[in-house]
């Protein structure tokens, strides 16, 4: 199970490796039940290249795994850095993993370092999010280093991951600073942890203490798996916050208790809702300069407003329906550019965006653009790649909305509906997010429909997304959520 981009976008027909039948055939041979001694270290290995087997923008033939006391090392060499930390997030999602060290190398398509230093100013200026940070590029051999001064932990974090997308990068050392506009003290920081951990539906702040000396964050406690661990501290990354330590937060998988998240879900009002969706916009570079309107209604957020930007349109969306309790997001956000671009113009800046990215560059996808809309067509090699070249296009000022007409060449790999159950199950039971005894699995050539109740809506879209990555040509989720509205669903915008 992956949530990577904590995006909630699944689409059916989704291309599944080869080897993949085989490897989970491996897995048969672990118990059905783990005990609290921890799981098998072999087992955890296998499972974390099964995952990077079905995640199409990893070349997990490259990438080796190696796991010793539920600490997962990652070895091998990819052509750019974003596969690379991608395969770490891929890692985190596992159960059992403690934590992950990453050693696989970037070697990058070979460009000059004027070429590409002209790229990452490029994407840095353009990309709506960063045009306004003073930022100094530097590059020496694909090495790319980031000076200057910014407002925010969140805005420091974005300038490296614009300049990540640029092909040819091989490092980016991020040397910018932080200079909060305000002071804040300790207990405002605390408390501001405190808010975001709790209203964060990826971290069950059950058994979480925070503790703030003069600016500096400590995370004590336990979590269930290593990719909450991570979405903790980037929590913790609050206005006003020096630094943020979570080594005293220790993954212990076995020791959730599925219950205490489930009464917080049954807790939180509209209004405490709302609250969190408005501190998750402010917290959000792409998104906190505009004035949006929230409303929730029963746990279903309306967004309206206007930003100048698609990619701000959608990371409101996404921002929301992180927030605990939200179970629909209803997007009513008008997107309006500041100024309008000529068709050719946009295309032009649509297409330049495209070049410069790592996974899309080798592929011709067309360009059209009319009065804002984008439309893209060409082919490319996964689902991945499509959605991939929408999210390129969505961060480029001036448009307005994507149509996506691009396809991909994959197929449906065709298995018994046997081998297609166990595959399924064993996907639920190494996911960190889903209570597999809690899910029925039936398949009906080559259709997976899961029934019962599991305690959250994470749980639920969870394991439709394990079903698909599994094999499924296509899943039906008849799942409950005991702890929401009776007639809620996966969230939608």
């Amino acid at each position: 199970m992956r949530q990577l981009f904590r995006t909630l976008k699944i689409e059916n027909g989704k291309m599944i490796a080869t080897g993949l039948a085989v490897m989970l055939a491996v897995l048969l041979s672990s118990p059905a039940t783990a005990q609290q001694e921890g799981l098998d270290a072999r087992d955890i290995s296998l499972a974390v290249e099964t995952e990077l087997l079905v995640d199409e923008a990893v070349p997990s033939h490259l990438i080796d795994v190696e796991t010793t006391d539920g600490i997962v090392t990652l070895t091998g060499s990819v052509d750019n850095i974003l596969a690379r930390d991608r395969a770490e997030r891929v890692a985190e999602t596992i159960k059992g993993v403690r934590g992950v060290i990453n050693k696989v190398t970037v070697e990058p398509v070979m460009r000059t370092d004027e070429k590409l230093y002209e790229d990452v100013h490029n994407a840095l200026m353009y990309d709506p999010a960063t045009e306004g940070f003073e930022i100094e590029v530097d590059v020496d051999n694909g090495l790319v280093r980031l000076d200057g001064e910014v407002e925010s932990w969140q805005e420091k974090q974005l300038a490296s991951t614009v300049a990540k997308g640029v092909i040819g990068v091989r490092e980016v050392e991020n040397r910018i600073t932080i200079d909060y506009p305000e002071e804040r003290s300790d207990y405002e920081i605390k408390q501001d942890v405190k808010r975001r951990l709790d209203t964060d539906v990826w971290v069950d702040e059950a058994d979480i203490e925070v503790s703030v000396d003069d600016g500096n964050v400590n995370l004590d406690g336990i979590v269930g798996s290593a990719a909450e661990k991570r979405w903790a501290r980037y929590d913790a990354w609050v206005y006003g916050a020096e630094s943020v330590d979570v080594d005293n937060l220790d993954v212990e998988w076995f020791a959730k208790d599925a219950m205490k998240r489930k009464q917080n879900y049954e807790d939180v009002s509209d209004q405490d809702i709302k609250q969190a969706i408005k501190d998750a916009l402010y917290y959000d570079p792409r998104v906190y300069s505009f004035n949006l309107e929230v409303t929730v209604d029963e746990g279903a957020a309306t967004l309206a407003g206007e930003v100048d930007n698609l990619k701000a349109k959608t990371a409101a969306a996404e921002d929301a329906s992180n927030v605990l309790g939200v179970w629909r997001v209803n997007n009513h956000i008008k997107v309006r550019p500041e100024v309008e671009l000529t068709n050719a113009k946009l295309e032009k800046k649509v297409n330049d965006a495209i070049l410069r990215d790592p996974y899309l560059q080798l592929y011709e996808v067309e360009v059209d653009a009319r009065n804002g809309m984008v439309y893209l067509n060409g082919k490319v090699n996964s689902l991945f790649e499509k959605q991939h070249a929408e999210d390129v296009a969505e961060r480029v000022k001036g448009v307005v909305d994507v149509v996506n007409y691009v396809d991909y060449q994959g197929d449906w790999e065709r298995k018994s509906d046997w081998a297609l159950r166990q595959d399924v199950w064993h996907h639920l039971y190494w996911s960190p997010f889903v209570e597999e005894t809690e899910v029925e699995i039936k398949v009906d050539n080559g259709v997976v429909t899961l029934e019962g109740e599991v305690d959250t809506w994470i749980e639920r879209m969870s394991a439709e997304e394990n079903a698909y990555e599994a094999g499924a040509k296509n899943v039906l989720n008849d799942l409950g959520v005991a702890s929401l509205n009776p007639f809620s669903f996966m969230p939608q915008y």
